[in-house]
């Protein structure tokens, strides 16, 4: 018998029970019903009729007395149940007919009060027989129920006591198998037998077992194990990889290459590559130096630009040589090659931001050095209109280069290491009044109005002070440049709503900054392009303002919900 079948049975044995004990409760029931209505139509109905004809025959000398009792003694002939009740219900009818047409006399009274007498003893008796009974019927019920109760507690007992060993304790002991099999002790054996399923998982788990401990005893489990760890290391390797057999099929590929290909491994493994080089770009280039039977220069590279994670990055292609000397063999034979993808793309980032960096500091610098060499001109005499001119340009010239040697000097603390700051107690409004204060020229000259939110009560905090002022004057400088002529430019200032720290924002309404640049522009040496295009500075003075404010335990970023413009945001730690 199937263990479905056996909780089948059960269920059905615990439905049978609780059918005939609902059916034995319902049936008593019924019957108590019945017998209590009995009583009720029966016999106190006609309680009540002749207690009625009683109180009516007293008052013979009202003409609505009359018409009273007879209309109760209608209704007493049609509710007749007792033997010997339908007789003197007739005479009581005759005796009021005579009582109605005249006959008034004592007899007649005394005859039609004994007929209601009789009629009130008839119902009484059947009242107490009726009651008798249902007491019987209740009796009965409770004996019934007791016994049927009783035997079926007995019942679920014996099955409450051994159906959930008879569940439990199969499962318990293959739990405690699957652990030792887990634990790779492959001589565990399951060793209850049973007909049912239970039986049938038991003799599969001994045979599974059988089979893993001959497995794990033989040279197959050793050389199996070695693969999966290889294949494991090559799945985490950063590089994407690709081996394919000397036929050209391809045997295996990390996630990295099937991401790069456009393609899931299933889709990849057991195809000829050059079937796939057909219609993917990629897999055609990849084996362009194993579609010869020339042994690949490994030393030498290939550098592709492949588009992956929504930018383009730099990989540097490198094909090997599988080669394995077989059993009786003297020679090394082609097996197959392995074709290897390295991202170098964050060199090529830092060699390229290295190049404009280079490039802007020469630009930067021969302006200057240009203007100088003006004074050495011998058609120039004493100052004049042209000198001055001339030297005010010198000037301009020589604080933008002090502004780009501040600059370096900063990042060269930043990248050593070695930032010096000076905590102190800061209020916020010294640091806005001062950034505002030194772009005041600047703004003048496009006409631009700087619009300040800063309530009075804000806390002090805990800050260097120059450092936090060059902070918000480098964001005042970048809003300058990058805002329209007579435009405006926002500096809130306020508590966090944490109140832990002070938030100094500073929005412009200019061209804003493209989405796929908003993640990189605290990044050195990065230079973002407005929506115009249009890119300025060293790419600096974010990264070293990230710097500066991490270092006083503050957080820095962008807000990317501005679309209008840009808006960068400060924050410091109260006091």
């Amino acid at each position: 018998m199937t263990i479905k079948t056996k909780i089948a049975s059960a269920l059905t044995f615990l439905f049978a029970i609780v059918l005939l004990i609902g059916g034995l409760s319902a049936y008593y029931l019924n019957q108590l019903s019945n017998d209590s209505q009995a009583i009720l139509t029966d016999n106190y109905i006609s309680l009540e009729y002749a207690g009625n004809m009683q109180r009516q025959l007293s008052n013979l000398g009202d003409p609505d007395a009359l018409l009273s009792f007879e209309e109760n003694l209608k209704k007493q002939q049609k509710n007749v149940t007792e033997v010997g009740e339908k007789e003197v219900t007739a005479t009581l009818a005759r005796e009021f007919n005579r009582l109605r047409i005249g006959a008034r006399d004592s007899a007649t009274v005394y005859r039609i009060r004994q007929s209601l007498f009789q009629i009130d003893e008839l119902n009484r008796r059947g009242i107490i027989r009726k009651n008798e009974v249902a007491r019987k019927t209740a009796k009965d019920a409770l004996r019934w129920l007791a016994v049927v109760s009783t035997a079926s507690i007995l019942i679920l007992f014996s099955f409450i006591i051994n159906f959930p060993g008879y569940v439990a304790n199969p499962l318990r002991e293959l739990t405690r198998g699957i652990r030792q099999i887990a634990k790779r002790n492959f001589e565990e054996r399951l060793h209850f037998k049973s007909s049912d399923e239970f039986g049938e998982l038991a003799r599969s788990f001994n045979s599974m077992a059988q089979k893993l401990d001959e497995y794990e005893h033989s040279n197959l489990a050793s050389v199996l194990f070695e693969k999966r760890r290889i294949d494991t290391l090559i799945h985490t390797m950063n590089e994407g990889i690709i081996g394919l057999d000397e036929n050209r099929y391809i045997l295996f590929a990390n996630p990295v290459a099937c991401r790069l290909l456009g393609m899931d491994e299933t889709q990849l493994v057991g195809r000829y590559a050059p079937d796939l080089a057909a219609t993917n770009d990629l897999m055609r280039t990849l084996i362009q130096d194993v579609m010869d039977d020339k042994e690949p220069d490994t030393d030498v590279g290939s550098l592709l630009k492949i588009f992956d994670n929504g930018k383009e990055n730099y990989f540097n292609r490198r094909t090997h040589l599988v080669a394995i000397t077989r059993t009786g063999e003297e020679q090394p034979q082609r097996a197959g090659y392995v074709v290897v993808l390295e991202n170098i793309t964050s060199y090529k980032e830092l060699d390229l931001a290295k190049t404009n960096f280079i490039a802007t500091v020469s630009h930067e610098l021969k302006t200057p050095l240009s203007s100088v060499k003006l004074l050495e001109d011998n058609r120039v005499g004493s100052l004049n209109d042209e000198q001055q001119a001339l030297l005010n340009n010198i000037r301009a010239d020589a604080d933008r280069l002090l502004n780009l040697t501040g600059e370096l000097l900063n990042m060269a603390q930043v990248e050593s290491g070695q930032i010096q700051l000076k905590l102190q107690p800061v209020i916020p409004a010294d640091i806005v009044r001062y950034a505002v204060n030194a772009l005041g020229v600047p703004t003048e000259q496009k006409n631009l109005r700087i619009v300040l939110t800063m309530p009075v009560d804000l806390p002090v905090v805990t800050a260097d002070p120059d450092k936090a002022s060059w902070v918000l004057i480098n964001f005042l400088s970048n809003a300058v440049r990058h805002s329209p002529e007579e435009s405006t430019i926002d500096v809130e200032v306020a508590k966090t709503p944490d109140t832990n720290y002070v938030e100094f924002r500073v929005r412009d309404h200019g061209a804003g900054i493209r989405p796929e640049h908003q993640g990189r522009v605290f990044d050195r040496y990065f230079k973002a392009t407005g929506q115009n295009g249009a890119a300025g500075g060293t790419g600096l003075g974010l990264a070293i303002s990230s710097e500066f404010i991490r270092s006083m335990q503050g957080e820095i970023g962008l807000d990317t919900r501005v679309t209008d413009g840009a808006a960068f945001y400060f924050r410091l730690p109260v006091s």
